[in-house]
């Protein structure tokens, strides 16, 4: 698979997109500066202090900077790392532990903080709370083996080692140099934070389109395309300290009379990506609508209807939209719970082999999604997981402001 990052800095975001095969299958928008909500982001590590018990769901709510509370699950409170201890139970009000982000504030949900804290580098991940060696079930089988055995010798109490599926493209001595650094990380971490304050942030996370580099799969990677000269000096730097043999695939394009943004069709992709409405190149088409508690994709026939009225044309219209929603839900990063409302189908073969393709294309999803079931009424479930807010909700206003796009047929 060849792959391709752009990047560009416009309406004063930063956003990252990541291609496949030259189709756009990941958009990622950030504030650079850090400003309002969105200032805390995954990854950070603070000294929080318990402000609220809620047994009856198991949570806690927890400060991280004044008026900022977060969500805790109160099983995490058997692996905390505690600054300052206010009482005998597991988890008391007035308690100072070591917290970190692990999902965004969506909506109206605050931010969730956790205390199995994670330092992820490149190709592996250091984690307190969870001791076990793991390594990615992406890397083939004998990789594998060959990495749990190695590792053995790093096996302790105090923290764990997961390799990532990046690994499988590096050297077993560079996985292991770098497992080496986010060791002595986490034992300087570990160290300093009973000396330090209520509310200090002890690790605050690269900028999440730096972070995104970092999650890419390097396999096939071929050029990260920059379009901004003071982004591009800035990502540059970091290849140079973290990422030396991967520096010769960033190029920078910032000609003026041809930006990345019209060599690319940027602005195209992304408003595209924001619309209801996604035709299918046999004439159908799928209306995604997200809403407070769920989202609905809705498959319809289209101008494909009268030709497709058999079962093996039917059929044809579901396995493009199971592949294209999935597409989709990747793309706009929709996550929770999703319902899909296939074009009913009579046999029973054509809706088991209708939904192996569909889960066969959702496992290519790098973030967790489960295809749940089809219930009686032919709809069906998923969930996928929620890390980040969906796309929607990241792009600038202008975008939520303007009148609805006209939904006339583009090819996708």
């Amino acid at each position: 698979m060849k792959r391709k990052i752009l990047i560009e800095k416009t309406d004063g975001q930063v956003r990252t997109f990541l291609l496949e095969d030259d189709t756009v299958v990941e958009i990622h928008c950030s504030d650079p500066e850090r400003k309002g909500a969105g200032r805390h982001q995954i990854g950070d590590i603070y000294i929080g202090k318990v402000k609220n018990i809620v047994p009856n769901i198991g949570a806690a709510f927890i400060e991280i900077e004044s008026g900022v509370n977060c969500y805790y699950d109160m099983k995490d409170a058997r692996n905390a790392l505690f600054t300052t201890k206010a009482g005998k139970k597991a988890l008391c009000i007035g308690d100072e532990l070591v917290v970190q982000i692990s999902k965004e504030a969506v909506k109206t949900k605050a931010p969730t903080v956790t205390s199995n804290i994670s330092l992820t580098g490149r190709y592996a991940v250091v984690t307190h709370g969870n001791t076990r060696i793991g390594v990615s079930s992406k890397i083939p089988k004998k990789i594998r083996d060959d990495y749990r055995e190695k590792l053995q010798k790093y096996e302790n109490e105090r923290f764990g080692i997961i390799v990532r599926t990046n690994a499988k493209d590096a050297s077993a001595e560079a996985v292991e140099e770098e497992i080496q650094k986010l060791s002595s990380e986490y034992e300087k971490l570990a160290a300093s934070a009973p000396t330090r304050t209520c509310f200090t942030c002890l690790k605050s996370a690269p900028p999440s389109y730096i972070t995104d580099l970092k999650n890419v799969y390097t396999e096939g990677l071929e050029e990260i395309v920059i379009g901004d000269k003071e982004l591009y000096t800035k990502i540059q730097s970091y290849f140079s300290s973290e990422f030396l043999e991967r520096k010769e695939l960033l190029c920078l394009c910032d000609d003026p009379e041809f930006p990345l943004g019209k060599r690319y069709g940027t602005e195209t992709i992304l408003e595209k990506a924001l619309r209801d409405k996604v035709w299918l190149r046999n004439g159908g088409y799928l209306v995604i609508q997200p809403t407070e508690a769920l989202t609905v994709i809705d498959v319809n026939s289209g101008k494909s209807i009268g030709k497709e009225k058999n079962e093996t044309g039917i059929m044809k219209i579901n396995l493009e939209a199971a592949k294209e929603a999935a597409h989709q839900i990747r793309l706009r990063n929709l996550s929770g719970i999703i319902i899909v409302d296939f074009i009913n189908l009579e046999d029973k073969e054509n809706t088991a082999e209708l939904l192996r393709a569909f889960r066969y294309y959702l496992s290519r999803d790098p973030i967790q999604t489960t295809l749940v079931d089809i219930t009686p009424l032919n709809l069906v479930e998923l969930t996928r997981k929620k890390v980040r807010k969906p796309l929607y909700e990241t792009v600038q206003r202008r975008y939520n402001s303007e009148p609805r796009v006209s939904e006339e047929r583009i090819p996708m």
